[in-house]
């Protein structure tokens, strides 16, 4: 296996100051999480959103410095999402605005997610996202109003696990952060 570009380099100043592995990891999911987080912000307060809470919290758990987790996060993330927006969606038509829709919309997102999605990992996205569906019509003028504005909020959820997927993805690649190529070599 041959060795990158500033490989050997970059191994010497880990042994030189002590480091890990694990602490390369850290570093670069702060990078990361650092160059997502702007990405983000920047993007929604172009296009007039004043409170990016939602895509940035969704950046961060989609985030991860190893690509192969990073997939799998943004997949159970993005499949609870669904089951969460879609479940959210069928009880306001149902129910209405009314309140008893959220906490039996709730339960039955969670059975909906544990039982026939079994998605275990971020499981508890679908119901979290089925409830910003629902408070959103329950707190707004009108049903249609609410609507708008919990899917709007589901939308920033998918555009910051996607930004966080990608940004992973990328960084993986520039930097890549591997077991040293002297691991298996006795001292």
């Amino acid at each position: 296996m041959t060795t990158r570009p500033g490989a050997r380099r970059a191994e010497a100043l880990m042994k030189r100051f002590g480091l890990a592995q694990t602490d390369l990891v850290g570093a670069r999911f702060a990078v990361n999480v650092a160059l997502a987080t702007t990405i983000v912000w920047n993007v929604l307060q172009a296009v007039g959103d004043r409170n990016p809470i939602w895509a940035i919290a969704s950046m961060v758990a989609a985030s991860d410095p190893q690509p192969d987790e990073a997939r799998r996060m943004f997949k159970c993330r993005l499949t609870n999402v669904v089951v969460g927006s879609a479940s959210g969606l069928v009880f306001l038509l149902v129910g209405g605005r009314q309140t008893w829709v959220l906490p039996l919309a709730l339960a039955a997102t969670v059975l909906v997610s544990s039982y026939v999605v079994r998605i275990k990992t971020m499981w508890r996205q679908a119901p979290i996202t089925a409830a910003v569906v629902i408070a959103s019509a329950l707190t707004s003028d009108s049903s249609a109003i609410g609507i708008v504005q919990g899917l709007h909020k589901v939308a920033e959820v998918v555009f910051g696990c996607v930004t966080g997927i990608v940004v992973s993805l990328i960084m993986s690649r520039v930097w890549l952060v591997q077991p040293s190529t002297d691991a298996g070599i006795p001292a």
